[in-house]
C-alpha cells in the first residue's frame, strides 16, 4: 500500500467514527422517557398554571401549585383544529376557544366537535423546577 493511500484510509476512518459523535451533540431531540423541566415551582404558584409553548417535549400546559398532590399535564393543542386550550378551574376542565371543545384533567373529550383526547403527560415537582414526561 502506499503512503498517500494508507493517509486517505486512516483520514477516512477517523471522520467516519467520529460521525456518530458529532451527530448526537448537536440533535435536540430527547431521550423517551426523560424528565424535562418546563418552568419553576414560583411560577406555577403565581397564576396556578404553566404555558411552556417550546419545552423539550413540545407544547405543554401544566395545572395546579406546588402543594398539589397531582398536578396535571397536557398538550394545549386542540385535537379539533389546534388552538391553545384553556384551563378553567372552578370546573376543572379544559376548553377549546375556538369551536368550545371541553376536555376532563384527564384530558379526555367531554364535549365535542373534538373527538381525541389531548395528549397527556406524567408532572412532577424536583426542587424548585417543574418537571414533565411524556406518558
Amino acid at each position: 500500500m502506499k503512503r498517500r493511500d494508507f493517509i486517505y484510509w486512516v483520514g477516512l476512518g477517523s471522520i467516519a467514527s467520529s460521525l456518530p459523535v458529532a451527530l448526537a451533540a448537536c440533535s435536540s431531540q430527547t431521550i423517551a422517557g426523560d424528565w424535562q423541566t418546563v418552568g419553576t415551582s414560583a411560577e406555577l404558584d403565581k397564576t396556578g398554571q404553566i404555558l411552556a409553548k417550546n419545552s423539550p417535549v413540545g407544547p405543554v400546559l401544566v395545572v395546579g401549585t406546588s402543594k398539589t398532590e397531582n398536578l396535571t399535564a397536557v398538550n394545549p393543542a386542540c385535537s379539533h383544529a389546534g388552538c391553545t386550550v384553556t384551563w378553567q378551574a372552578e370546573a376543572k376542565k379544559f376548553t377549546c376557544p375556538c369551536h368550545g371543545s371541553e376536555f376532563g384533567v384527564d384530558g379526555k373529550v367531554q364535549r365535542g366537535p373534538a373527538t381525541t383526547p389531548l395528549k397527556t403527560y406524567a408532572a412532577k415537582i424536583e426542587g424548585d423546577s417543574v418537571v414533565v414526561k411524556p406518558t
